[in-house]
């Protein structure tokens, strides 16, 4: 195995954004391991709503790949509904489940590379996939995925600067509405032609898209770049 092949842990990677992101870094020759939730060809399984997936993730990614991680990429997420009005039980249970998949596993695998990193003092790239909703906020029934993807972000921009002279480099994309199964529900569900309406670009993010983002800053973005965000909107929402 080539010590310069950069080793990645992609979450999420099963389908949509970060299928595509699979593909954009194996097709620049890294070597790959994706997660879902089952194990399969180059697959990790593992539930991130359970506490300690990441954790399990995290070993298994490892042993994969030959001890070494170079790079990872959180992309895993959902986008799950809850009405304010909806039973407490039900509101606690939805924020609960959305903040632990989008949010803490997200952060326990950061802190596993960053250990991993420190130990081996090799340095490592974070690519943490937020939303535009961490900036601009998202429907009445998602107040805890914008919430949990603006978490996302802070954490990234905390470990940019709180470990770049170690050369642990951090990065976010956030994209709005991409082409995937999240966001054709949501089109169908809230009136595609008014959401459109919103978007200057006139359409959606292709995953293809979020992907060359995401592979450029796991690969090639020069290290000043570290704590930076990168939005993909078709300007919709500009900052």
């Amino acid at each position: 195995m080539n010590p310069d092949t950069p080793h990645i842990l992609v979450t999420g990677s099963t389908r949509g954004i970060g299928a595509a992101v699979g593909q954009a870094l194996s097709a620049r020759g890294a070597r790959v391991i994706g997660h879902g939730r089952t194990d399969g060809a180059e697959v990790i399984g593992a539930d991130l709503a359970e506490a300690g997936a990441a954790e399990r993730l995290w070993a298994a990614a490892l042993a994969a790949l030959d001890g070494r991680v170079d790079v990872l990429v959180n992309n895993a997420g959902v986008f799950e509904a809850v009405a304010v009005d909806a039973a407490e039980a039900e509101w606690q249970a939805a924020w609960g489940r959305t903040m632990q998949i989008n949010l803490q596993a997200s952060a326990d695998l950061c802190r596993r590379a960053v250990l991993h990193w420190r130990e081996r003092k090799s340095g490592g790239r974070i690519v943490n996939v937020a939303s535009r909703a961490a900036y601009r906020g998202d429907s009445p029934a998602h107040w805890h995925y914008a919430a949990s993807k603006a978490g996302m972000v802070g954490m990234t921009k905390s470990i940019a600067r709180g470990y770049a002279s170690e050369g642990i480099l951090a990065f976010a994309v956030c994209p709005g509405f991409t082409m995937t199964g999240m966001a054709e529900d949501y089109l169908s569900s809230r009136g595609g032609d008014k959401l459109l309406a919103d978007i200057p670009l006139g359409r959606v993010a292709e995953p293809a898209e979020v992907a060359s983002a995401v592979a450029y800053l796991a690969l090639e973005a020069p290290a000043s770049m570290t704590g930076a965000v990168l939005d993909i909107n078709g300007a919709s929402y500009v900052r």
